[in-house]
């Protein structure tokens, strides 16, 4: 399969020609039935000669060029509309019998907020055209009005609220909010890239129209990502607030599996700056070597890495209910418990050459014993609760 992206240099372009490339080189084996033998990139700077040619070879066209913030409103038309008719003109001249996908915006319903979009119109007017192309000459053609979009290498400043809070909070310049209760429907890039994914295996999914609610049905005129998430600005704006604290606190929000938290945190680290790309840790150091926290966690416990050296031993203390795991990654060491009450320890020979996880028990004191005579021990630890030192739940006693 041939494909061809129109505005492959944009925010949605580049991020489905970087995907298409990862299956095209074998990167990416989750698409087994998509062979994919060329992709050619159409941008700004492409002329029309190379368009002629991309068209007459494609079996398959995303059509995402389009003005989104002109100068001149009259551009909108130029851009969005113009652009359409020329593609579509270049692709009827060349006999071709691709599939073609156009990039279009929930302005284009003109209802409620965007009854008066400019833009709007534009992107309908492009719609119909692409309508007229399909019942023309029987070529399938899907029509995407797309929400806010939002993700990696989004243009802050541009025309999407995330990028531009996600941006200034990176590099800690100011944002305004003027109504925190405004909700937003977002679309984010990596389930939109899912969806295009989709389509080119003839599985995409198609809607209709409330408004401005997308409504998916298996018979609608229109096609849609099938995930989106509708949310507050006063909500984005406290994540934000608690993605930036996270180097302080150590706390890592819940970021479940698909969850709007987990995609919005991974968008904000990609406008990180290099000065904030790493970050000092606490350790905390004495004669025996050092302890250091690593992250905390709402729900899930607190991970630590812990450094002794040669001959130390560490711990001799218990718990009532925390548990935890010793990890040793570098070094050789002994591991003992014993059941508070109890004469028998529990022995566990542990090494970096061979990595394994022990659970120290609850109602167990513990230790940790460095049996070299020259090389530091290494253990990576986690505990269930994150530590607090009005209730520390730890008891001083030997094994």
């Amino acid at each position: 399969m041939k494909i061809l992206v129109t505005g492959a240099n944009g925010f949605v372009g580049r991020n489905l020609v970087e995907n298409l490339e990862n299956i095209k080189n074998g990167k990416n084996r989750t698409r087994p039935n998509v062979q994919i033998d060329e992709i050619y990139c159409y941008d700004i700077n492409s002329t029309a000669d190379e368009l002629k040619e991309y068209c007459s070879q494609a079996d398959f066209v995303f059509n995402l060029a389009g003005v989104n913030r002109p100068t001149d409103p009259s551009d909108f038309v130029k851009g969005n509309f113009g652009f359409a008719s020329t593609l579509i003109d270049t692709l009827e001249q060349s006999g071709s019998k691709a599939a073609v996908m156009l990039s279009s915006s929930i302005q284009a319903t003109l209802s409620g907020r965007f009854g008066d979009s400019e833009y709007g119109r534009s992107k309908r007017m492009g719609e119909e055209l692409f309508f007229d192309y399909a019942n023309r000459t029987g070529n399938r053609v899907l029509v995407y009005r797309f929400p806010n979009l939002f993700g990696k290498w989004c243009r802050p400043n541009y025309n999407s609220a995330v990028a531009t809070f996600c941006n200034n909070y990176a590099n800690d310049l100011p944002i305004t909010v003027n109504d925190p209760s405004v909700e937003l429907e977002l679309l984010y890039i990596d389930d939109l890239i899912e969806e295009m994914l989709d389509a080119i295996e003839g599985r995409e999914h198609h809607c209709g129209f409330d408004g401005v609610q997308t409504i998916l049905t298996d018979g609608g005129r229109y096609c849609a990502a099938p995930v989106t998430h509708r949310v507050t600005l006063g909500r984005i704006v406290e994540l934000l607030d608690s993605f930036r604290a996270q180097p302080e606190t150590l706390v890592m929000p819940s970021i479940p599996f698909g969850s709007f938290e987990k995609k919005l945190y991974s968008t904000y680290l990609s406008y990180l700056p290099e000065r904030k790309v790493s970050f000092s840790l606490k350790m905390n150091c004495d004669a025996r070597g050092s302890f250091t926290e690593l992250m905390r966690t709402d729900d899930c416990g607190q991970f630590s890495v812990n450094i002794s050296k040669p001959g130390i031993t560490k711990g001799q203390h218990w718990h009532n209910t925390k548990w935890e795991f010793f990890i040793v990654v570098s070094g050789h060491g002994l591991i003992q418990q014993r059941k508070i009450g109890s004469d028998e320890v529990l022995n566990f020979d542990v090494s970096g050459e061979k990595i394994e996880a022990v659970h120290m028990l609850p109602g167990y004191t513990h230790n940790i014993i460095n049996l070299s005579d020259t090389d530091n021990l290494v253990t990576v630890m986690w505990a269930n609760e994150s530590f607090d030192p009005e209730h520390p739940d730890t008891f001083g006693e030997p094994v």
